[in-house]
């Protein structure tokens, strides 16, 4: 099944795909289906990021071939890291390139979003605490991330985490998915995720023995080989097999101390 938050009237609702329309939910899909009379074509909505992670966590370098093209040796533990809720961004709001940075790169990753809270999950009941699974982009300042020396203020910028379109909660095999990302309509990264030097259950066990997973958290689990740079007026695709393609375009900050992006 498919979820997705979007906005009517002003409001933000959840609702579950059928087909080409949407059927409104009367509660969070997280707090069980019960769907209303109402639905919605597909095609009119706003969809918003379909979820609001309390925290957004992301494996770097858990691509074979990814750890190959940047000439790194394989980690022998995960390499974790975060970004902000205020890096949310949704399906179709624009990427913002900050002025301080020099570099913004593309990641296209499969994300996997948490639907019970938990702590030290076991491997073999990893699967009760996934609620589903959709596309993310690490939107990435590369300058700023070398010349940091950590990955904070690279990762976190207003709009750097993607998230969408929906939550997908049976993509199929999430190990044997294809991954692509393509700018401006040209493919720039393909991959699959059988080259995940961690897997998405090993992801999880491991991540909550650290700290504890909120409902709708996010992992992100990694890109593949072929990060690249945007420019502002490009637009980026994220697509992953058996959920679909995240789209947004990118845009240039328009004044320093802008506003907060706004996030529903």
């Amino acid at each position: 099944m498919r979820f997705v938050r979007y906005q009517v009237d002003g409001e933000v609702r959840h609702g579950v795909i059928e087909g080409d329309r949407v059927r409104e939910l009367l509660r969070t899909f997280f707090d069980g289906v019960v769907p209303m009379a109402t639905s919605y074509a597909l095609d009119d909505l706003d969809l918003l990021a379909p979820c609001r992670p309390t925290k957004m966590l992301c494996l770097g370098i858990n691509y074979r071939d990814h750890a190959e093209e940047m000439g790194h040796t394989l980690p022998e533990e995960p390499v974790l890291f975060m970004k902000p809720p205020t890096a949310l961004a949704g399906p179709g709001q624009p990427i913002v390139y900050p002025h301080m940075a020099g570099r913004v790169d593309y990641e296209a990753e499969l994300a996997i979003v948490i639907g019970r809270r938990c702590r030290s999950v076991p491997p073999e009941k990893v699967d009760k605490v996934i609620f589903g699974y959709t596309c993310f982009n690490d939107v990435t300042a590369r300058d700023l991330q070398s010349k940091d020396g950590q990955w904070t203020r690279a990762k976190g910028f207003d709009t750097f985490g993607v998230v969408g379109p929906w939550i997908e909660t049976d993509p199929g095999d999430p190990g044997r998915l294809s991954v692509t990302c393509r700018l401006n309509g040209e493919v720039r990264q393909s991959s699959r995720t059988d080259q995940l030097i961690v897997d998405c259950r090993s992801i999880v066990s491991w991540v909550s023995r650290i700290m504890t997973l909120e409902v709708g958290d996010v992992i992100a689990t990694g890109t593949p080989a072929g990060i690249g740079p945007m420019q502002p007026g490009d637009e980026v695709e994220v697509e992953i097999e058996g959920i679909g393609v995240l789209r947004n375009t990118v845009e240039a900050e328009r004044e320093k101390g802008a506003k907060p992006a706004h996030i529903l």
